[in-house]
């Protein structure tokens, strides 16, 4: 089964790489907003971490970093990971062009431990990153593994039942998957649907009690948990803007969550 695993997540490297390109390019990340001061950071997040400032922080599977070096002009000191080798590539370029202080490690996450050496008060997880994990059980290890007695793990990220409807207003996949991916694509990338993204993903749908039962078998209390039925944006271009600002999918405009927040604390 691992070396099936493996070759899964191989391939979703292999497009990751791919996207990584097409995103830095795109509108939709605004890299050079960013570059003329914008923060890559919703509301959401903004709010529930409060002051970042002089924490050691570890974003995981932060793509290539507009995320991480946002948190890093807020005053923390981060480390963004990601699998993709030319994602690292452009956060390191990012970093280096604009003087923000942060170091970017090319890693899976199951193989960090073997490439990371320090802890941190802050594990950062955000938008469409867990269902890239097989293993949940692994996955909360390493945060633990990372996390100083006392530290913070904080989880934004899209609903499950978000997946199981495939940004769509019909139920197509299953709430919680039977360990076998979900196969997606060849499809039109998210970040510019006009451009194609060659190959197949693969997938991994998480129900809610899987992700806590992961967290509090490994010694991280849930203190707080919160479930939105918009966006702060427009992900991956699907979602209509309501009169509020915020974004919603047709044909269930707030009739079910879109979004789920997490704070979980590893104990002492």
């Amino acid at each position: 089964m691992e070396k099936t695993l493996g070759k899964y997540l191989q391939r979703n490297r292999r497009n990751w790489n791919q996207k990584a390109r097409i995103n830095f390019l795109s509108s939709y990340y605004d890299v050079e907003g960013f570059k003329e001061g914008k923060l890559a950071l919703q509301p959401i997040e903004r709010d529930d971490l409060g002051d970042v400032e002089d924490k050691d922080l570890l974003h995981l599977q932060c793509h290539f970093g507009l995320e991480t070096l946002s948190l890093a002009k807020l005053g923390a000191n981060v480390v963004g990971v990601d699998f993709s080798d030319r994602a690292i590539q452009y956060a390191r370029s990012l970093a280096d062009e604009l003087a923000i202080p942060g170091r970017f490690i090319c890693s899976d996450i199951y193989d960090l431990p073997q490439n990371l050496k320090a802890t941190f008060d802050v594990v950062f997880v955000s938008y469409g990153s867990l269902g890239w994990l097989p293993d949940l059980d692994r996955w909360a290890e390493i945060v633990r593994h990372f996390l100083r007695p006392g530290g913070l793990l904080y989880v934004v990220d899209f609903h499950p039942i978000l997946w199981m409807m495939e940004w769509g207003p019909k139920l197509v996949h299953a709430y919680e998957g039977d360990g076998h991916p979900i196969a997606i694509g060849p499809q039109g990338a998210y970040a510019d649907p006009s451009v194609r993204v060659d190959g197949v993903d693969y997938w991994w749908n998480h129900g809610l009690a899987a992700i806590f039962s992961s967290l509090i078998q490994h010694d991280l209390s849930i203190d707080e948990f919160a479930e939105y039925p918009y966006c702060t944006y427009n992900a991956a271009h699907m979602l209509t803007e309501g009169s509020d600002g915020n974004w919603s999918l047709d044909g269930i405009e707030r009739r079910y969550p879109i979004l789920f927040t997490l704070k979980a604390v590893r104990q002492g």
